[in-house]
């Protein structure tokens, strides 16, 4: 929908003239503010605002203020129709609804606003899809205390800049008052996610109030979470397609599959139960559901997308087409991922894959491998560099895993040698280290620098040279040996 739509804008006041085959909320209005979430890109918008708009239907105190620290455009779009966006289900029989788990949006110029939301008694969960860079670690996972945000936030600044400096200025203000501290809750897929972000709060605090540290590292939860569901970017096929559905314009409409999973660990309380209420799954083994979507699901994603951009796929389901690679992706998790995987009590890992598989088939999701290749040396480490230090510490290579990262550095090499941008938070350095040189050289700079790879793995000669060979083999085009 390129050209003006002169339709009304969705918002409350037309739910009722909606298509009966749209499900929508039974509110007039926005709920009161219970959760303040960071980061309401698309992710958050189709996966845990729709399980929040299912716990809304049976109390109404959970309605969520989105905050965005890096770009007004988004709840700007929200604001505009009070909050309400459709989810358009991707499947076989597609399906539309309309949530309204927003009610207030906030952008980087709402500083005032946003810590007064933090310090309000009736906030009881804060939230956060702010993607693996957001939380500012080190390659150990440990707080950056040189990255430039925290750096800046540490000044005393009264509006941070770091997702870290927001929900400790939050805490402290909540600390001073007496308010009991809200439960933090990371919904990314970084591994231990709940105990890294739990440690840099604590680390962070540490370095403005020992006091306040000690409180954080005490009194506030954060549970570890897993989440999961195919969510491909919006795009003007998907707004026409809506306009054309429901009959309104809606510019903050999202998609996605109609598999969805949020895995919480249970700390107890009662966010985890009001959330569990709406269909979320309270385990003591977050790891164990972590450590199998990592690198089967994440893993594979990021196999198809820079394996399949070198052989001229642009979406998952066209990369999932092409039976040499496909066939390769099984095989990698049959033969590499699932053997090491942890047991998990009632958690068949065959069925997983063959569900992870189908889902990527989907002909209704189109998921951009473009979108799935960003940002690949902050994933990376965790989707795939993880299987291959279980296999090395075992003393095994294990091959399809080693393919799969000389597939990223091929990619880096194209991109860098063609001139197209590569879209990482350290995209200038990959480019740099890929720019000339073969594989080995490439790679050599690569894991000297830590960009995507473990600065140990230069001692492993054997995984240098395997990972090499693949790579060149990748750039020549020399699919058989890659895939084969």
């Amino acid at each position: 929908m390129t050209m003006q739509d002169d339709r009304q804008r969705l918002d409350y006041a037309v739910l009722g003239a909606l298509p009966a085959t749209v499900a929508r909320p039974d509110r007039s209005a926005p709920a009161p503010i219970g959760i303040v979430h960071f980061g309401p890109g698309a992710f958050h918008r189709a996966h845990q605002a729709a399980y929040i708009d299912t716990l809304l239907q049976h109390d109404p105190s959970w309605g969520i203020a989105a905050v965005s620290l890096r770009s007004a455009g988004t709840v700007t779009e929200l604001a505009a129709q009070q909050g309400l966006y459709t989810l358009a289900i991707r499947d076989a029989e597609p399906r539309y609804r309309v949530i309204g788990a927003h009610s207030r949006f906030l952008g980087p110029d709402d500083a005032v606003e946003t810590h007064a939301l933090l310090a309000d008694p009736a906030v009881r969960l804060v939230t956060t899809t702010v993607t693996e860079k957001g939380y500012c670690l080190a390659p150990n996972g440990t707080l950056d205390l040189t990255h430039p945000d925290i750096a800046h936030d540490l000044t005393g600044t009264e509006t941070p800049r770091s997702v870290i400096g927001w929900i400790v200025a939050g805490l402290a203000a909540r600390h001073a008052a007496g308010t009991p501290a809200y439960v933090v809750m990371p919904c990314d897929n970084l591994a231990d996610n709940g105990a890294k972000l739990h440690a840099a709060l604590i680390a962070y605090a540490g370095l403005l109030d020992p006091y306040l540290a000690e409180w954080i590292a005490g009194e506030v939860r954060v549970p570890g979470t897993m989440v999961d569901s195919i969510t491909p970017a919006a795009d003007e096929a998907l707004y026409a397609d809506v306009a054309d559905t429901l009959g309104v314009v809606d510019r903050a409409a999202v998609q996605r599959e109609g598999f969805a999973q949020w895995v919480i660990q249970d700390l107890g309380g009662p966010v985890g139960a009001a959330l569990a209420s709406a269909g979320a799954t309270l385990t003591d083994d977050v790891a164990g559901y972590e450590q199998a979507k990592l690198p089967v699901l994440n893993g594979s994603h990021s196999t198809l997308a820079y394996a399949g951009l070198l052989r001229g796929a642009t979406s998952v389901a066209e990369a999932m087409q092409d039976a040499p690679l496909a066939a390769f992706v099984d095989a990698m998790i049959r033969a590499e991922i699932v053997p090491i995987l942890p047991r998990v009590a009632g958690f068949d890992h065959d069925a997983y894959r063959a569900a992870v598989l189908a889902r990527f088939r989907n002909p209704a999701i189109v998921h951009r491998l473009e979108q799935i290749a960003a940002d690949g040396s902050q994933k990376l480490p965790y989707r795939l560099g993880d299987t291959l230090a279980a296999h090395r510490a075992r003393g095994q290579l294990p091959r399809h895993v080693v393919a799969a990262l000389g597939c990223w550095v091929a990619f880096l090499m194209q991109r860098a040698r063609g001139g197209v941008a590569i879209v990482d938070p350290a995209g200038e350095a990959l480019a740099l280290a890929a720019r000339d040189g073969d594989a080995a050289a490439v790679l050599g700079r690569l894991v000297s620098a830590g960009l995507g790879f473990d600065p140990a793995l230069a001692q492993d000669a054997m995984v240098m040279t395997a990972v090499a060979a693949a790579a060149d083999a990748a750039v020549a085009g020399d699919w058989g040996t890659v895939l084969g």
